[in-house]
C-alpha cells in the first residue's frame, strides 16, 4: 500500500452510524474527499480493510454484507490490473457509484420525511393512557400451534447472522500490501533474471499472501518490467519503469 495512506487520519465510527456497506463507502468517500464519479478503488479499498479491521479490535461483529463488498472491491481493482479489461472496468465503477448515488439519495430523502414529520406534534392529541389486556383468547388446535411453531423456526433460522467463528478465519489475517510483494518479487528478479511462474508462491503460507503476490506480478506485467512466456511457466525481467 501508498505511504501516503499511513499518513491517512485513522477513521472513527460508532455502530449505529453504520447501517450497511454502501452508508460506509459513503462515509470513507466524504471523509477521504474522494470522486464518488470516478472512485479511486485502491484507497477505498485499503480504507474499507481497515476500518473493517478496526471492527474486529473492537470486538464488533463483522456482517457478511461488509465481507461480501470487500469481495467486491478486491474484484475491481483485480479487472483493473487485467489488460484489456478496460470497459468491464469502466461497468463495475458505474454499477457501484449508481449504487452509492440511488442509497445517497435516498438516504437524503429520508432525513427531510424525519426533519419534516411534525404532524403529530401539531395535529394529534396526547396519546390517553390504556390499560393492556395481556390475555391471549383465541383458541388453536395441537396442529396449528405445532407448525406455527416449526414456521417461527425456519424464519428465525433463516435471519439469524453467521457466527462470530464464521469469519475468524477471514477477518483476523494480516493484510499484506501489494507493494510490499512488489518490492519482494523485484529483488528475486534482481537475484535472477528468469523464474518459473509456480516459483513465485512456494513461500507463501497465507491466502492474503498469495492475493498480492499475484497483484503485484499483474502490475509489474502492466507496467511491463515483466513478461510472460508463451506456456505461462516462466517470467522474464524486462527492468523498464512502470508507467
Amino acid at each position: 500500500m501508498k505511504k501516503e495512506a499511513a499518513v491517512l487520519e485513522k477513521f472513527t465510527f460508532q455502530v449505529n452510524e453504520i447501517e450497511g456497506p454502501l452508508d460506509l463507502i459513503l462515509q470513507l468517500i466524504a471523509r477521504h474527499k474522494l470522486n464518488i464519479y470516478d472512485i479511486e478503488i485502491s484507497k477505498l479499498l485499503e480504507q474499507y480493510l481497515l476500518t473493517i479491521d478496526e471492527m474486529r479490535e473492537q470486538d464488533m461483529e463483522v456482517a457478511s454484507e461488509f465481507l461480501e463488498m470487500a469481495a467486491r472491491l478486491v474484484h475491481i481493482k483485480t479487472v483493473m490490473l487485467l489488460p484489456r479489461h478496460e470497459e468491464e472496468e469502466t461497468a463495475l465503477k458505474q454499477q457501484l457509484t449508481g449504487q452509492l448515488l440511488e442509497y445517497q439519495a435516498c438516504k437524503q430523502a429520508a432525513g427531510l420525511l424525519a426533519a419534516n414529520n411534525r404532524m403529530g406534534d401539531l395535529f394529534v392529541r396526547e396519546p390517553m393512557p390504556l390499560e393492556r389486556d395481556m390475555t391471549y383468547r383465541c383458541i388453536h388446535s395441537p396442529g396449528e400451534l405445532f407448525a406455527a411453531y416449526a414456521a417461527a423456526m425456519g424464519r428465525g433460522q433463516k435471519r439469524m447472522p453467521p457466527p462470530v467463528s464464521a469469519f475468524s478465519g477471514i477477518v483476523s489475517r494480516r493484510v499484506v500490501s501489494v507493494n510490499a510483494r512488489i518490492m519482494y518479487l523485484l529483488k528475486r528478479f534482481y537475484r535472477s533474471p528468469v523464474l518459473e511462474f509456480d516459483s513465485l508462491f512456494a513461500e507463501s503460507q497465507e491466502r492474503s499472501e498469495l492475493v498480492a503476490t499475484f497483484l503485484a506480478l499483474l502490475e509489474l506485467v502492466k507496467g511491463k518490467r515483466v513478461a510472460v512466456s508463451e506456456d505461462g511457466k516462466e517470467l522474464f525481467f524486462l527492468g523498464r519503469r512502470m508507467r
